[in-house]
């Protein structure tokens, strides 16, 4: 099979890119600019052209016609290529579908880690574990790792470990052998306008899956048939954070029901050493961390775990979509911001944005906090050198969102 990736340096669509090419599957692809992600797909050896045109499309399927092509939801109904590969008949889906068929053409057994917080780092976790354990193991994880590449397809495994996001409905698109939920929030307005309809899509989840874990919190949802119910976070898991110690029970209580053979404390020694993920919670240098959060949920979550590591944290936080500040703009409390003792609130990160929605500024949104405690900012030299002053004094900066907040810190980094 021939597959065209547009979009191909996504976090997404790029590890689909490499599971695909080293399943056998022939592979090429786009995507506006060079990217980290793109130069390792190169270096695998996936022609990518920055030209997104439909040159390129045009000229290799003319050399070997193209049996798929994949996309990113962010690309637009009329772009030049997604029009083009309908004009030339080849069939053209989101990722989603192409995994599925890639595992069932393996015979490969899914282990799906869904859920509105943690997926990242309980992919992550399991994925880490099994390999220590040198236990064969394909996978994708939806971020950066620092053990090795997003995705990848091992000839030898029985399991693919997939973290399975809701977003656009793409979970749905499965039926897996166990299923992980790691919590159910109301997320994802966009796609899902009430909780009522969120809640209705893990249900259909669920029933798609053999087996489905889940914490006590979110277990009302499920079929209690095939519904394996956790209480407590393992004892004998040494992580900082108490999410990391839960989302960590879930991976080793995944292991069980796979049928791992192994050792119970080769197991823990194997978690215990899990070296974090990129974008969570991740140490960006000395004070200084990142992290992709963006959820009230996950924001209290990942300030507890700072808190265990410092009696000072600065939070620099930039909120995430305007139209899902609409939905949680009440949920900002001084209870989910208590581990801060300080906070540099940013503009929102707009993107695809409802514009017949106002766009609420950050004043409205940190309203219900003490305002002793909220600095409003820009990402800019003033902000770098709060935080420069406050790393040196010794308080750790903990920097969370979604958007542009990353990025802006690492140029900051090495340019400073």
């Amino acid at each position: 099979m021939r597959i065209y990736f547009s979009g191909i340096g996504g976090v997404g669509i790029g590890p689909l890119s490499r599971i695909a090419l080293e399943a056998g599957y022939d592979v090429c692809g786009s995507d506006k600019s060079p990217s980290l992600i793109t130069n390792e797909l190169e270096s695998a050896g996936i022609p990518i052209s920055f030209d997104q045109s439909g040159a390129f499309l045009q000229s290799e399927h003319d050399k070997s016609p193209f049996d798929w092509f994949i996309y990113t939801a962010a690309l637009p109904e009329n772009h030049p290529e997604l029009v083009l590969a309908r004009k030339l008949g080849i069939k053209t889906s989101k990722r989603d579908e192409l995994l599925a068929q890639i595992i069932a053409d393996k015979n490969l057994k899914l282990i799906a880690v869904a859920g509105t917080h943690g997926k990242t780092t309980t992919t992550s976790m399991l994925v880490w574990t099994m390999e220590q354990l040198q236990i064969p193991v394909s996978y994708s994880v939806g971020s950066t790792l620092s053990f090795g590449p997003s995705g990848t397809f091992d000839k030898n495994s029985q399991f693919f470990v997939y973290e399975c996001d809701e977003f656009d409905r793409n979970f749905l698109h499965f039926s897996p052998e166990i299923s992980l939920i790691t919590s159910v929030d109301y997320d994802h307005p966009d796609t899902y306008p009430t909780k009522e309809s969120y809640l209705d899509a893990f249900r259909e989840f669920g029933e798609k899956s053999k087996k489905v874990i889940a914490w006590q919190e979110s277990s009302t949802i499920f079929d209690e048939k095939n519904l394996t119910i956790l209480h407590d976070s393992n004892k004998n898991i040494t992580l900082p954070g108490e999410h990391n110690r839960k989302n960590a029970t879930l991976a080793i209580e995944a292991l069980k029901h796979m049928g791992v053979d192994t050792e119970e404390s080769e197991i823990y020694q194997a978690i215990n050493s899990f070296p974090g993920s990129g974008r969570r919670f991740e140490k960006l240098a000395e004070n200084l961390y990142s992290d992709y959060g963006h959820h009230p949920v996950e924001i209290q979550a990942t300030l507890q775990m700072a808190k265990e590591l410092s009696d000072d944290v600065v939070l620099v936080y930039q909120p995430h979509q305007n139209v899902r500040q609409h939905e949680i703009i009440g949920q900002y409390t001084n209870d989910i911001f208590h581990d801060a003792n300080e906070i540099y609130w940013l503009p929102t990160y707009l993107t695809r944005e409802n514009p017949d929605l106002p766009t609420l500024t950050s004043q409205q949104l940190a309203k219900n906090i003490d305002k002793e405690k909220v600095h409003f900012a820009e990402l800019d030299d003033n902000l770098w050198q709060e935080i420069t002053a406050a790393r040196n004094s010794g308080k750790l900066v903990l920097c969370m969102g979604a958007g542009t907040i990353d990025g802006w810190i690492r140029e900051q980094l090495a340019k400073n």
